[in-house]
């Protein structure tokens, strides 16, 4: 049996808890993770990383089939080859599963291969896995320690979280899918239900509609990608339904049956008829539930509040010396959350001067066609909280590199305080939105007003040009619309 002592042991080696291993061996802390079934956590692995690989390839498609417009001249059948698709998602995950462990050996990082549990504040016990590592590529990698008793100051909770799943629709691995087997399908199914519409939803909705699959989405909520602002979903949502997706919104499925050829769900949309709708698949994408389960946290006294553990803002739980942080601390939860929520969580530790993180300021995107991306208060919310609002908005359709790209069609809206010209929040759906919308996040951390951003100078022909008519628009001074 293995025992040792660190400093810092962090529980989960996602993104936010390798990146927090990283940090903390940079302040000097010496420092060990736990893992349990793969280096790099689920955004590596089955989330953030391979469905961007996924979608680039449903991209690629999209882009022959429509290369005509562009005068270029395809010879031959545009298809897919889905084995081939998934093989390169995997490729991907798989190098970048090998980067994150050279990483952690590059920084010094021990690592414990391993199910931990909290004995007691002070120490963790490490006992073998029952996880199986779900691919022969991600095994456990050489030369780590294994189980037994260790000791550290801080222990430090990244297990992350998994998909939520509703009582009738537990995933089968066959026919209902989560993410995980949306991820692997190894056959295209001809009709597809996803239930929810988040960017969990959309993505998979976007990906597999691109490949020619009959996509019905239903959301339980009136209006799909329920966290964006208004104006951008119902955009969203009528160039979803150009390419032939279909929404059922304001309903709940209320039961999946297994049938012959496929599923049978049962939807209620509130007006006393219970819709049928036939598909081949379903993909369950109603949300994700933190880990907190079998870390010995109840014994110890850890507050833990709908499904995830409690924090201070600095990564601090009820518990001294014991932390949290990622989606096991709470929403958003999102991989550059997480990595930020560990930085923070360890440089208090060493007793830098740093602040909370503030939730309003941290982007959300979603990696669909066309993409979405946006940070900071919608219009409904500003208006909500009682400011006096000022928007602006700029058509892609305005701007001369999305029409040479041959995307005209999106948005970009921002939304200023009109009595201090604060910029409360930034929204946009259309081509490279998730690249743009980092720019208005620099913004907003450094307390930029609308004199700033009207009078930076924005490089021309490109789409952020976009990013300063939208702020001119909201003060009347908008040129080229």
């Amino acid at each position: 049996m293995a025992e040792q002592s660190f400093d810092i042991l962090v529980v989960g080696s996602g993104p936010g808890g390798y990146v927090t291993a990283i940090r903390a061996a940079q302040l000097g802390f010496k420092t060990a993770i736990v893992e349990r079934e793969h280096i790099g956590g689920i955004c590596l692995n089955w989330g953030c990383i391979p469905t961007k690989a996924l979608l680039r390839s449903a991209d690629i498609l999209h882009n022959a089939m429509n290369a005509k417009s562009f005068g270029v001249v395809v010879n031959g059948q545009i298809g897919f080859d889905l084995p081939a698709i998934v093989q390169r998602s995997r490729g991907v995950s798989g190098q970048l599963n090998g980067g994150v462990g050279f990483l952690l050996k590059k920084n010094k990082v021990d690592v414990i291969w391993g199910e931990a549990r909290i004995a007691r504040a002070g120490e963790v016990v490490v006992s073998a896995t029952t996880k199986k590592p779900m691919e022969p590529q991600h095994p456990a990698p050489k030369g780590v320690l294994g189980a037994g008793t260790y000791k550290a100051k801080h222990i430090i909770l990244a297990t992350g979280a998994r998909p939520r799943v509703l009582p009738g629709m537990e995933p089968d691995g066959d026919r209902i899918w989560t993410y995980f087997e949306a991820m692997v399908p190894k056959a295209m199914p001809k009709s597809l239900v996803v239930v929810g519409s988040g960017a969990i939803g959309i993505e998979f909705a976007s990906f597999y509609r691109t490949l020619g699959a009959d996509v019905t989405v239903v959301e339980v909520l009136p209006q799909i990608l329920p966290v964006e602002d208004a104006e951008i979903a119902a955009l969203a949502r009528k160039a979803f339904e150009k390419q032939g997706m279909k929404f059922i919104t304001g309903a709940k499925v209320t039961g999946v049956e297994k049938t012959t050829n496929g599923v049978s769900v049962s939807v209620d949309s509130g007006d006393g008829k219970i819709e049928r709708i036939a598909a081949e698949r379903m993909i369950s994408a109603v949300g994700v539930v933190g880990n907190v389960e079998g870390l010995g946290l109840e014994g110890l006294g850890v507050r833990i509040e709908r499904g995830t553990i409690v924090t201070d803002g600095l990564g601090r739980t009820s518990v001294a010396g014991i932390y949290a942080i990622g989606d096991v601390a709470g929403p958003p939860m999102l991989a550059h959350k997480a990595e930020h929520e560990g930085v923070l969580c360890v440089e208090a530790i060493k007793g830098l001067d740093v602040h909370a993180m503030d939730k309003a300021k941290i982007p959300g995107c979603t990696y669909c066609h066309p993409q979405i991306a946006s940070v900071g208060l919608t219009e409904a919310r500003a208006k909500e909280g009682g400011r006096e609002v000022k928007i602006g908005r700029f058509p892609f359709r305005g701007n001369g590199k999305a029409i040479a790209l041959g995307e005209p069609e999106g948005l970009v809206k921002t939304i200023f305080d009109a009595r201090t010209g604060q910029l409360l929040g930034a929204h946009m759906i259309g081509a490279e939105v998730t690249e743009l919308i980092q720019g208005f996040v620099v913004a907003m951390n450094l307390e930029t007003t609308e004199e700033d951003l009207m009078h930076a100078v924005f490089p021309h022909p490109t789409l952020s040009e976009m990013m300063h008519e939208s702020v001119l628009d909201a003060y009347g001074r908008v040129i080229h619309m």
